[in-house]
C-alpha cells in the first residue's frame, strides 16, 4: 500500500507524462488546422470533466456569480493555448518547454498589479534570473528573425494572468467548474473556425486528435490529486521531468538536438521558478496552476 506522499509522486509523474504526450500529439498535428486541434482539446476535455461534477450540482453545474472573471480567464487562457500550440508546431520541443517554465516569473510581476502583493528581494532576483534565461534561449531566434520565438513568451504572459485569475476564482468557485468553463470556451472557439476549412481525419488521426483533449484533461486531474495527497513542495520539482521528456522525444522523433544556449537558459529559468516557488511555500500561498489548466 502506497503512502500519501508516494501517491502524490505517482500522480505528479503521471500528470507530467500525460502533458508530455499531449505536446507530442500537438506537434504531430501540424497538418490539421489549429482551430480544429483546439476544438478537440476542448471537446474531449468537457467529456472528461462531466464525470467529476458532483451529483448535487448536475442540474445547476454552470451557475456562477463571477461570469466576467471567468470570461477574462477563458480569453487569456485561449490566447495562451493558441500560442503554445503554434510554438510546438514551429520550434524545437525542448525550447518551447524550457520557456514555458517561465510562467511563475510573470505571475510574480502580475501579482503586484492584480493582487496588490509585495514582492521581496528574493523573488525579484528570481525574476531577473528568469529573464536572463529567456533571453539566452530566444537570442538565436531573434538573431535569425524567427518570429515563432514570440509565441512561447505570449504563452507565459497569458498563463501568468490565468494563474492570477484562478487564484481569485478559487476563493468562491470549484476547480472543476473553472476547468469546465475553459474547455467549453475553447470548444466553441475551435468550432467557429469550421468555415475556414477543416480536414476530415482518418480513424487513426481522429483517435490521436481526441487524445489531445483526453490527456490534457486527465493530466489536470492527476495534478490536482498529486497536490491533494502530498506536500506541494515535495512533488512540484517532478514537473521539470517534462524538459527531459521533451529533449528525448524531440531527438528520437524529429531529430532535434537542443543547443547549449537552450540548456543553459533552461537551467536559469528552472532555477528562477524554483526560487519563486520556495518563497511562495514559505509565505503559505497556493501553487500556480498547471500550464494547461
Amino acid at each position: 500500500m502506497l503512502s500519501k506522499n508516494q501517491l502524490g509522486f505517482l500522480y505528479m509523474f503521471l500528470s507530467v507524462c500525460a502533458f508530455s504526450i499531449m505536446d507530442l500529439i500537438v506537434k504531430w498535428s501540424d497538418d490539421y488546422p489549429l482551430g480544429q486541434v483546439i476544438f478537440f482539446r476542448g471537446f474531449f476535455g468537457i467529456v472528461l470533466y462531466y464525470f467529476v461534477i458532483p451529483k448535487e450540482r448536475i442540474r445547476d453545474f454552470y451557475f456562477t456569480k463571477r461570469p466576467l472573471l471567468h470570461f477574462s480567464r477563458c480569453f487569456f487562457g485561449l490566447a495562451a493555448l493558441l500560442s503554445i500550440f503554434t510554438a510546438l508546431r514551429n520550434l524545437p520541443l525542448a525550447t518551447v518547454v524550457s520557456i514555458s517554465f517561465a510562467a511563475p516569473i510573470f505571475t510574480t510581476i502580475f501579482s503586484i498589479f492584480f493582487l496588490s502583493e509585495r514582492v521581496g528581494y528574493f523573488r525579484w532576483l528570481a525574476v531577473f534570473i528568469g529573464f536572463i534565461g529567456i533571453l539566452i534561449i530566444s537570442e538565436p531566434g531573434f538573431s535569425s528573425l524567427n518570429v515563432y520565438y514570440i509565441f512561447p513568451v505570449i504563452f507565459v504572459l497569458g498563463m501568468s494572468y490565468v494563474a492570477i485569475s484562478i487564484r481569485q476564482l478559487s476563493s468562491t468557485e470549484p476547480v472543476w467548474l473553472i476547468s469546465l468553463f475553459f474547455s467549453a470556451a475553447i470548444t466553441i472557439a475551435g468550432l467557429l473556425t469550421l468555415p475556414f476549412g477543416w480536414i476530415m481525419p482518418s480513424f487513426y488521426d481522429l483517435t490521436l486528435l481526441s487524445m489531445i483533449g483526453f490527456f490534457g484533461g486527465v493530466a489536470n486531474l492527476w495534478l490536482s490529486q498529486s497536490y491533494k495527497f502530498s506536500e506541494v513542495s515535495l512533488v512540484t520539482p517532478l514537473k521539470y521531468l517534462a524538459l527531459v521528456f521533451a529533449i528525448v522525444f524531440g531527438y528520437l522523433i524529429w531529430g532535434e538536438v537542443p543547443s547549449g544556449k537552450t540548456l543553459i537558459g533552461a537551467i536559469l529559468v528552472i532555477a528562477s521558478s524554483i526560487i519563486i516557488f520556495r518563497r511562495e511555500i514559505a509565505l503559505k500561498k497556493e501553487p500556480t496552476p498547471s500550464r494547461h489548466d
